[in-house]
């Protein structure tokens, strides 16, 4: 029987397609794209530290484990994220810990006014071991702290006052998140707390609904709020970081070395967006002050004073009475 050569040419090409596709089908399986929400713009630094995350991944892990990114609320809003969080439908979300205690109670403690010194002692406690407990204590709420980003110190601004004293918050409603802590700050100062959605809140602010608000800079900035209130009195009551954080479905599904590159990335972004907080807050102070808003650093001692029996209050909580003695016994 006469034979050819090249009898064993489609054998050889059909071994070789073969191998290519089983080596396609396996990097297919070894591939994990996870989702990430948030509700800011591109230009917050939170947004900028996502893209920081999801391009470390990238490189990290060889393309194996990604982000897709879903900016400015895509995916809803802070709570809503969160419950989204719980069922496992994004995996990646950030939130203030004073809306993360409506679903953690534990995080309250981070929302007391006044309970750090400076921004070092905050840094000092967020990163050491009350932070990273308190961060694994949603867990059995199916949510997972992966770190913290820096949100700033929050402090009033209202459209007819200047805010000199806790006196000057008698009668006025001031704009607070939907945070219990927060609430029970403004009126044991003897404002008016009234929680309206943050992206409503410029219609209120125009409406009257409220007479002020309060939050850090970038966020009175960024919003054009300073359109509507030329007065803001720095008194820096509560510094609540942003939480970022993941859902423990997720967590539990990813493979040790998905663990690691993932954390790898977020505290790399942690350094980077807590540089890119301070450069925006002071760019944001330079910019307010170039629209005409009034600004002044008030003496704090008499809204440190004010707010003490709040934390009087915790005393019946033994849980959060042992974190505030930690928080301020830690030097």
């Amino acid at each position: 029987m006469k034979t050819y050569k090249y009898d064993t040419v489609p054998v050889i090409v059909f071994i070789y397609l073969a191998i290519m596709l089983l080596s396609a089908c396996k990097d297919k399986q070894d591939l994990r794209v996870l989702k990430g929400a948030h509700n800011f713009d591109q230009t917050h630094s939170v947004a900028k530290a996502y893209d920081f995350i999801a391009d470390y991944l990238d490189n990290i892990s060889d393309g194996r484990l990604l982000m897709d990114v879903y900016p400015n609320g895509q995916l809803g809003t802070d709570r809503e994220c969160l419950e989204l969080l719980q069922i496992g439908s994004i995996d990646i979300t950030k939130v203030s810990s004073g809306v993360l205690e409506n679903f953690v109670p534990q995080f309250k403690v981070l929302g007391l006014p006044y309970i750090f010194r400076d921004k070092t002692h905050q840094f000092k406690i967020l990163d050491g071991p009350i932070g990273r407990e308190l961060l694994l204590t949603g867990e059995k709420y199916r949510l997972r702290g992966l770190g913290y980003y820096d949100s700033g110190s929050r402090s009033f601004y209202s459209k007819d006052i200047l805010i000199k004293t806790p006196a000057d918050l008698k009668g006025l409603k001031i704009r607070t998140m939907e945070s219990p802590t927060a609430m029970n700050m403004v009126k044991q100062m003897g404002g008016a707390a009234t929680p309206i959605s943050f992206g409503e809140l410029y219609t209120a602010l125009q409406a009257g609904i409220v007479d002020g608000a309060e939050n850090n800079p970038p966020s009175l900035y960024l919003t054009r709020h300073y359109e509507v209130c030329k007065y803001y009195s720095i008194d820096e009551h509560t510094s609540l970081p942003d939480v970022l954080l993941i859902s423990t479905h997720t967590w539990n599904s990813l493979t040790a070395p998905q663990q690691l590159w993932l954390m790898e990335a977020v505290d790399a972004s942690i350094v980077y967006q807590r540089k890119l907080w301070e450069e925006a807050e002071k760019y944001a102070l330079e910019q307010l002050r170039k629209e005409g808003v009034i600004i002044i650093y008030p003496d704090k001692a008499p809204f440190i004073e004010i707010v003490q029996p709040l934390y009087r209050q915790y005393e019946k909580e033994p849980e959060i009475a042992e974190l505030i003695t930690a928080i301020k016994e830690t030097m």
